[in-house]
């Protein structure tokens, strides 16, 4: 565990109103502070997700990864999951740092290594913890005190991301984040699918449609999608869904059924199944816990 990254995240911390997640003035650094275990519903962007105290853990489909002090999670596709803080106390919170990774940016460091990093042989896999420490570490800690100086964040920023990628890309688990990110024509093609998934999430999906654009069998695809999201593609489309729906209805841009609709639902009821299985209360009061704070699923 680095104490000098764990005071700099809890003095900026202490120095914010409103509360966690706070989006830094950074692009696509977030910091996160937690006083008290707690769960929540989120959708993971290719990111870096350190642990300066305390400890989580995230949940792809039916996997489950742990990461406190000195760990990250790394994620490299986009994806839902279900997080929950376990360790956090008011005299000791949890405290945490998201960064955002850019594929091209690694993909661009990738090529001028000077000794190619090998892509992880068969199925790629979109998610893994890993140790921060040493450099990487001096990174992270570097990018939060940056924010103490707003002027120098255009220009010093995009250095400290590209050392990240750097550091990444020649650790120890470089194969699993090359094989991502600029891996074989297969594992690009599967992502390809994902994202089209992804993009079209409302719409009926066809797994022969998505299959045959990542150029397999449905067979091949559903193991290969299953691999690197830990779900299958009916899971991640379910999920997204229901996210979106959750979504609108807190955001009072939608009442229950007409946001089943938007989400790609043609039966109401079967999304108040859903969505109760997923949240944990069906969604009108879902929604009106949420607006009072007192959802127990958040």
């Amino acid at each position: 565990m680095s104490r000098p990254l764990l005071d700099a995240i809890k003095r900026y911390t202490e120095r914010q109103g409103g509360t966690s997640p706070w989006f830094t003035a950074i692009e696509d650094v977030v910091i996160m502070r937690a006083d008290l275990p707690h769960q929540s519903q989120v959708l993971f962007r290719p990111s870096l997700c350190v642990v300066a105290q305390g400890a989580k853990w995230s949940a792809f489909g039916g996997r489950r990864y742990e990461y406190g002090p000195g760990q990250a999670l790394v994620v490299s596709v986009e994806m839902p999951a279900f997080s929950r803080v376990v360790q956090a106390s008011p005299d000791e919170p949890f405290l945490g740092i998201a960064i955002g990774l850019d594929p091209k940016l690694l993909g661009q460091v990738m090529e001028e290594l000077p000794t190619p990093v090998r892509p992880s042989p068969g199925v790629a896999r979109g998610v893994f913890v890993t140790h921060y420490d040493g450099p990487l570490s001096d990174c992270v800690l570097r990018l939060v005190r940056l924010l103490d100086t707003p002027e120098a964040i255009p220009h010093v920023a995009p250095l400290i991301k590209r050392e990240i990628a750097y550091w990444l890309l020649i650790g120890p688990h470089a194969a699993d984040v090359a094989k991502v990110t600029f891996g074989d024509s297969g594992t690009r093609r599967v992502l390809g699918a994902v994202q089209t998934l992804r993009a079209h999430f409302a719409e009926p999906m066809r797994i022969d449609e998505l299959a045959s654009m990542a150029q397999l069998s449905p067979s091949a695809f559903h193991r290969h999608f299953k691999a690197l999201t830990s779900m299958t593609p009916l899971q991640y489309q379910k999920q997204l869904r229901l996210l979106e729906a959750r979504h609108l209805l807190l955001a009072g841009q939608a009442n229950a059924e007409t946001a089943a609709y938007r989400v790609g639902y043609e039966s109401p009821s079967q999304f108040s199944r859903e969505y109760a299985r997923m949240f944990g209360a069906p969604p009108r009061r879902d929604a009106v816990a949420l607006r009072s704070g007192d959802g127990s699923s958040n």
